[in-house]
């Protein structure tokens, strides 16, 4: 892994766990082992835009597993891998570690390309689970409204089971989302 890919994994580790605010330049050299000139040869503008490009990568990788997830599974399984994946998260970092791209959405007044980033990752996940409920025949506004409910619910879920230090807000939305979505699949 190249100097850049460390700073970024670094940072996406310390985000998580930090937010942007707690994330500091002397925690990104330590995490990586880098110098403090690689963060500026890498991205001259520093801070920010680490954060940024951290936001992006992080939101790519999700998104990519989202995609792969809902491609290759029926709704059920769909609706319960994202649950299951950010309670396992939270449990295997002693519930220290959340969602990169909501401490980024947070962290606006710090990195503010990075909150943009976080509304564009959002919106790219809105579009991946409408994708997925229209194929079950769901019209596309509702497909929409549940996409947004969804990722509302599971993220602000992993934001209670930190703060709670309890796998149970996510173990229990993730029974309503399934029950919400077999809802509207069956009346479709």
């Amino acid at each position: 892994m190249g100097v850049r890919d460390r700073l970024i994994e670094g940072a996406i580790d310390l985000i998580r766990r930090n937010g942007v605010a707690g994330t500091g330049i002397a925690q990104l050299l330590q995490c990586s082992g880098v110098s403090r000139r690689s963060i500026y040869l890498n991205f001259p503008s520093g801070k920010s835009e680490l954060v940024a490009e951290a936001t992006r990568s992080a939101g790519r990788a999700y998104s990519a597993l989202m995609r792969s997830v809902a491609a290759s599974s029926d709704m059920a399984t769909c609706l319960a891998a994202f649950p299951a994946l950010w309670r396992d998260t939270v449990i295997d970092s002693d519930f220290t570690a959340g969602c990169p791209i909501v401490a980024a959405a947070l962290g606006r007044a710090d990195a503010p390309e990075a909150a943009d980033a976080a509304g564009e990752t959002f919106a790219d996940w809105e579009s991946i689970l409408a994708e997925r409920l229209r194929a079950e025949r769901i019209a596309p506004e509702l497909a929409r409204s549940l996409a947004t409910t969804i990722i509302a619910a599971v993220e602000g879920a992993v934001v209670m089971s930190l703060a709670t230090r309890s796998p149970a807000p996510l173990e229990r939305v993730a029974a309503q989302m399934s029950t919400l979505v077999a809802h509207h699949t069956a009346a479709a």
